[in-house]
């Protein structure tokens, strides 16, 4: 019998947004993403965000996107050293990607922080792997809704031995010299 030949999945790779122009796509990651894992969360609350984070929320932060084959399949914001949000879309969840933009936005924005809703326990043990504790916790999130919020900080930033570890863990390999240039090829079992 021949030896089983590993499927070879596209390179993902991640890139600062281009803008409002990619919103929509972005959103409907979103949307996906949020359906598959927050199942805690009312329909009302997830249709106010929903309307919200083309014209509020995207803007306000620094987005990278995580594409393969040259369509968005993840992103990321960071603001002020806070990882405010980490979408994955729902059907390339389980391939690296979320660990990407993890390592990503640690790397390369210092981020440093990261609320994550209580009721997301899968989330909230995805940032623990990677050296963030729960500092504090709020008994509704930031727009008072009743959803409890852990914020985690990181216990201490990686060293570039443990950064490097991280990427060559995931086969991230920098093609240029910018920050942005990132290449992932193939995928792990992580978010």
């Amino acid at each position: 019998m021949p030896p089983r030949k590993e499927p070879i999945m596209p390179v993902l790779s991640i890139r600062p947004s281009v803008g409002a122009e990619e919103y929509p796509a972005l959103a409907g990651i979103w949307r996906r993403a949020v359906d598959a894992t927050h199942d805690f969360l009312a329909e009302e609350d997830r249709d106010e965000i929903e309307a919200r984070l083309q014209s509020d929320y995207f803007p306000a932060v620094v987005l990278s996107v995580a594409e393969r084959g040259g369509r968005p399949v993840g992103f990321s914001g960071v603001l002020d050293g806070a990882l405010e949000m980490l979408f994955v879309d729902a059907t390339q969840r389980n391939g690296g990607i979320g660990s990407a933009l993890l390592i990503h936005a640690i790397r390369e924005h210092g981020v440093t922080q990261v609320d994550v809703n209580e009721q997301n326990v899968t989330a909230a043990g995805f940032y623990a792997r990677y050296g963030f504790e729960v500092v504090a916790r709020s008994e509704t999130d930031e727009a008072g809704r009743p959803y409890p919020l852990l914020h985690l900080r990181l216990s201490a930033p990686p060293s570039r031995a443990e950064a490097a570890h991280w990427w060559s863990r995931l086969g991230i390999v920098a093609t240029t010299p910018t920050p942005y240039a990132r290449e992932v090829r193939g995928g792990s079992a992580d978010t």
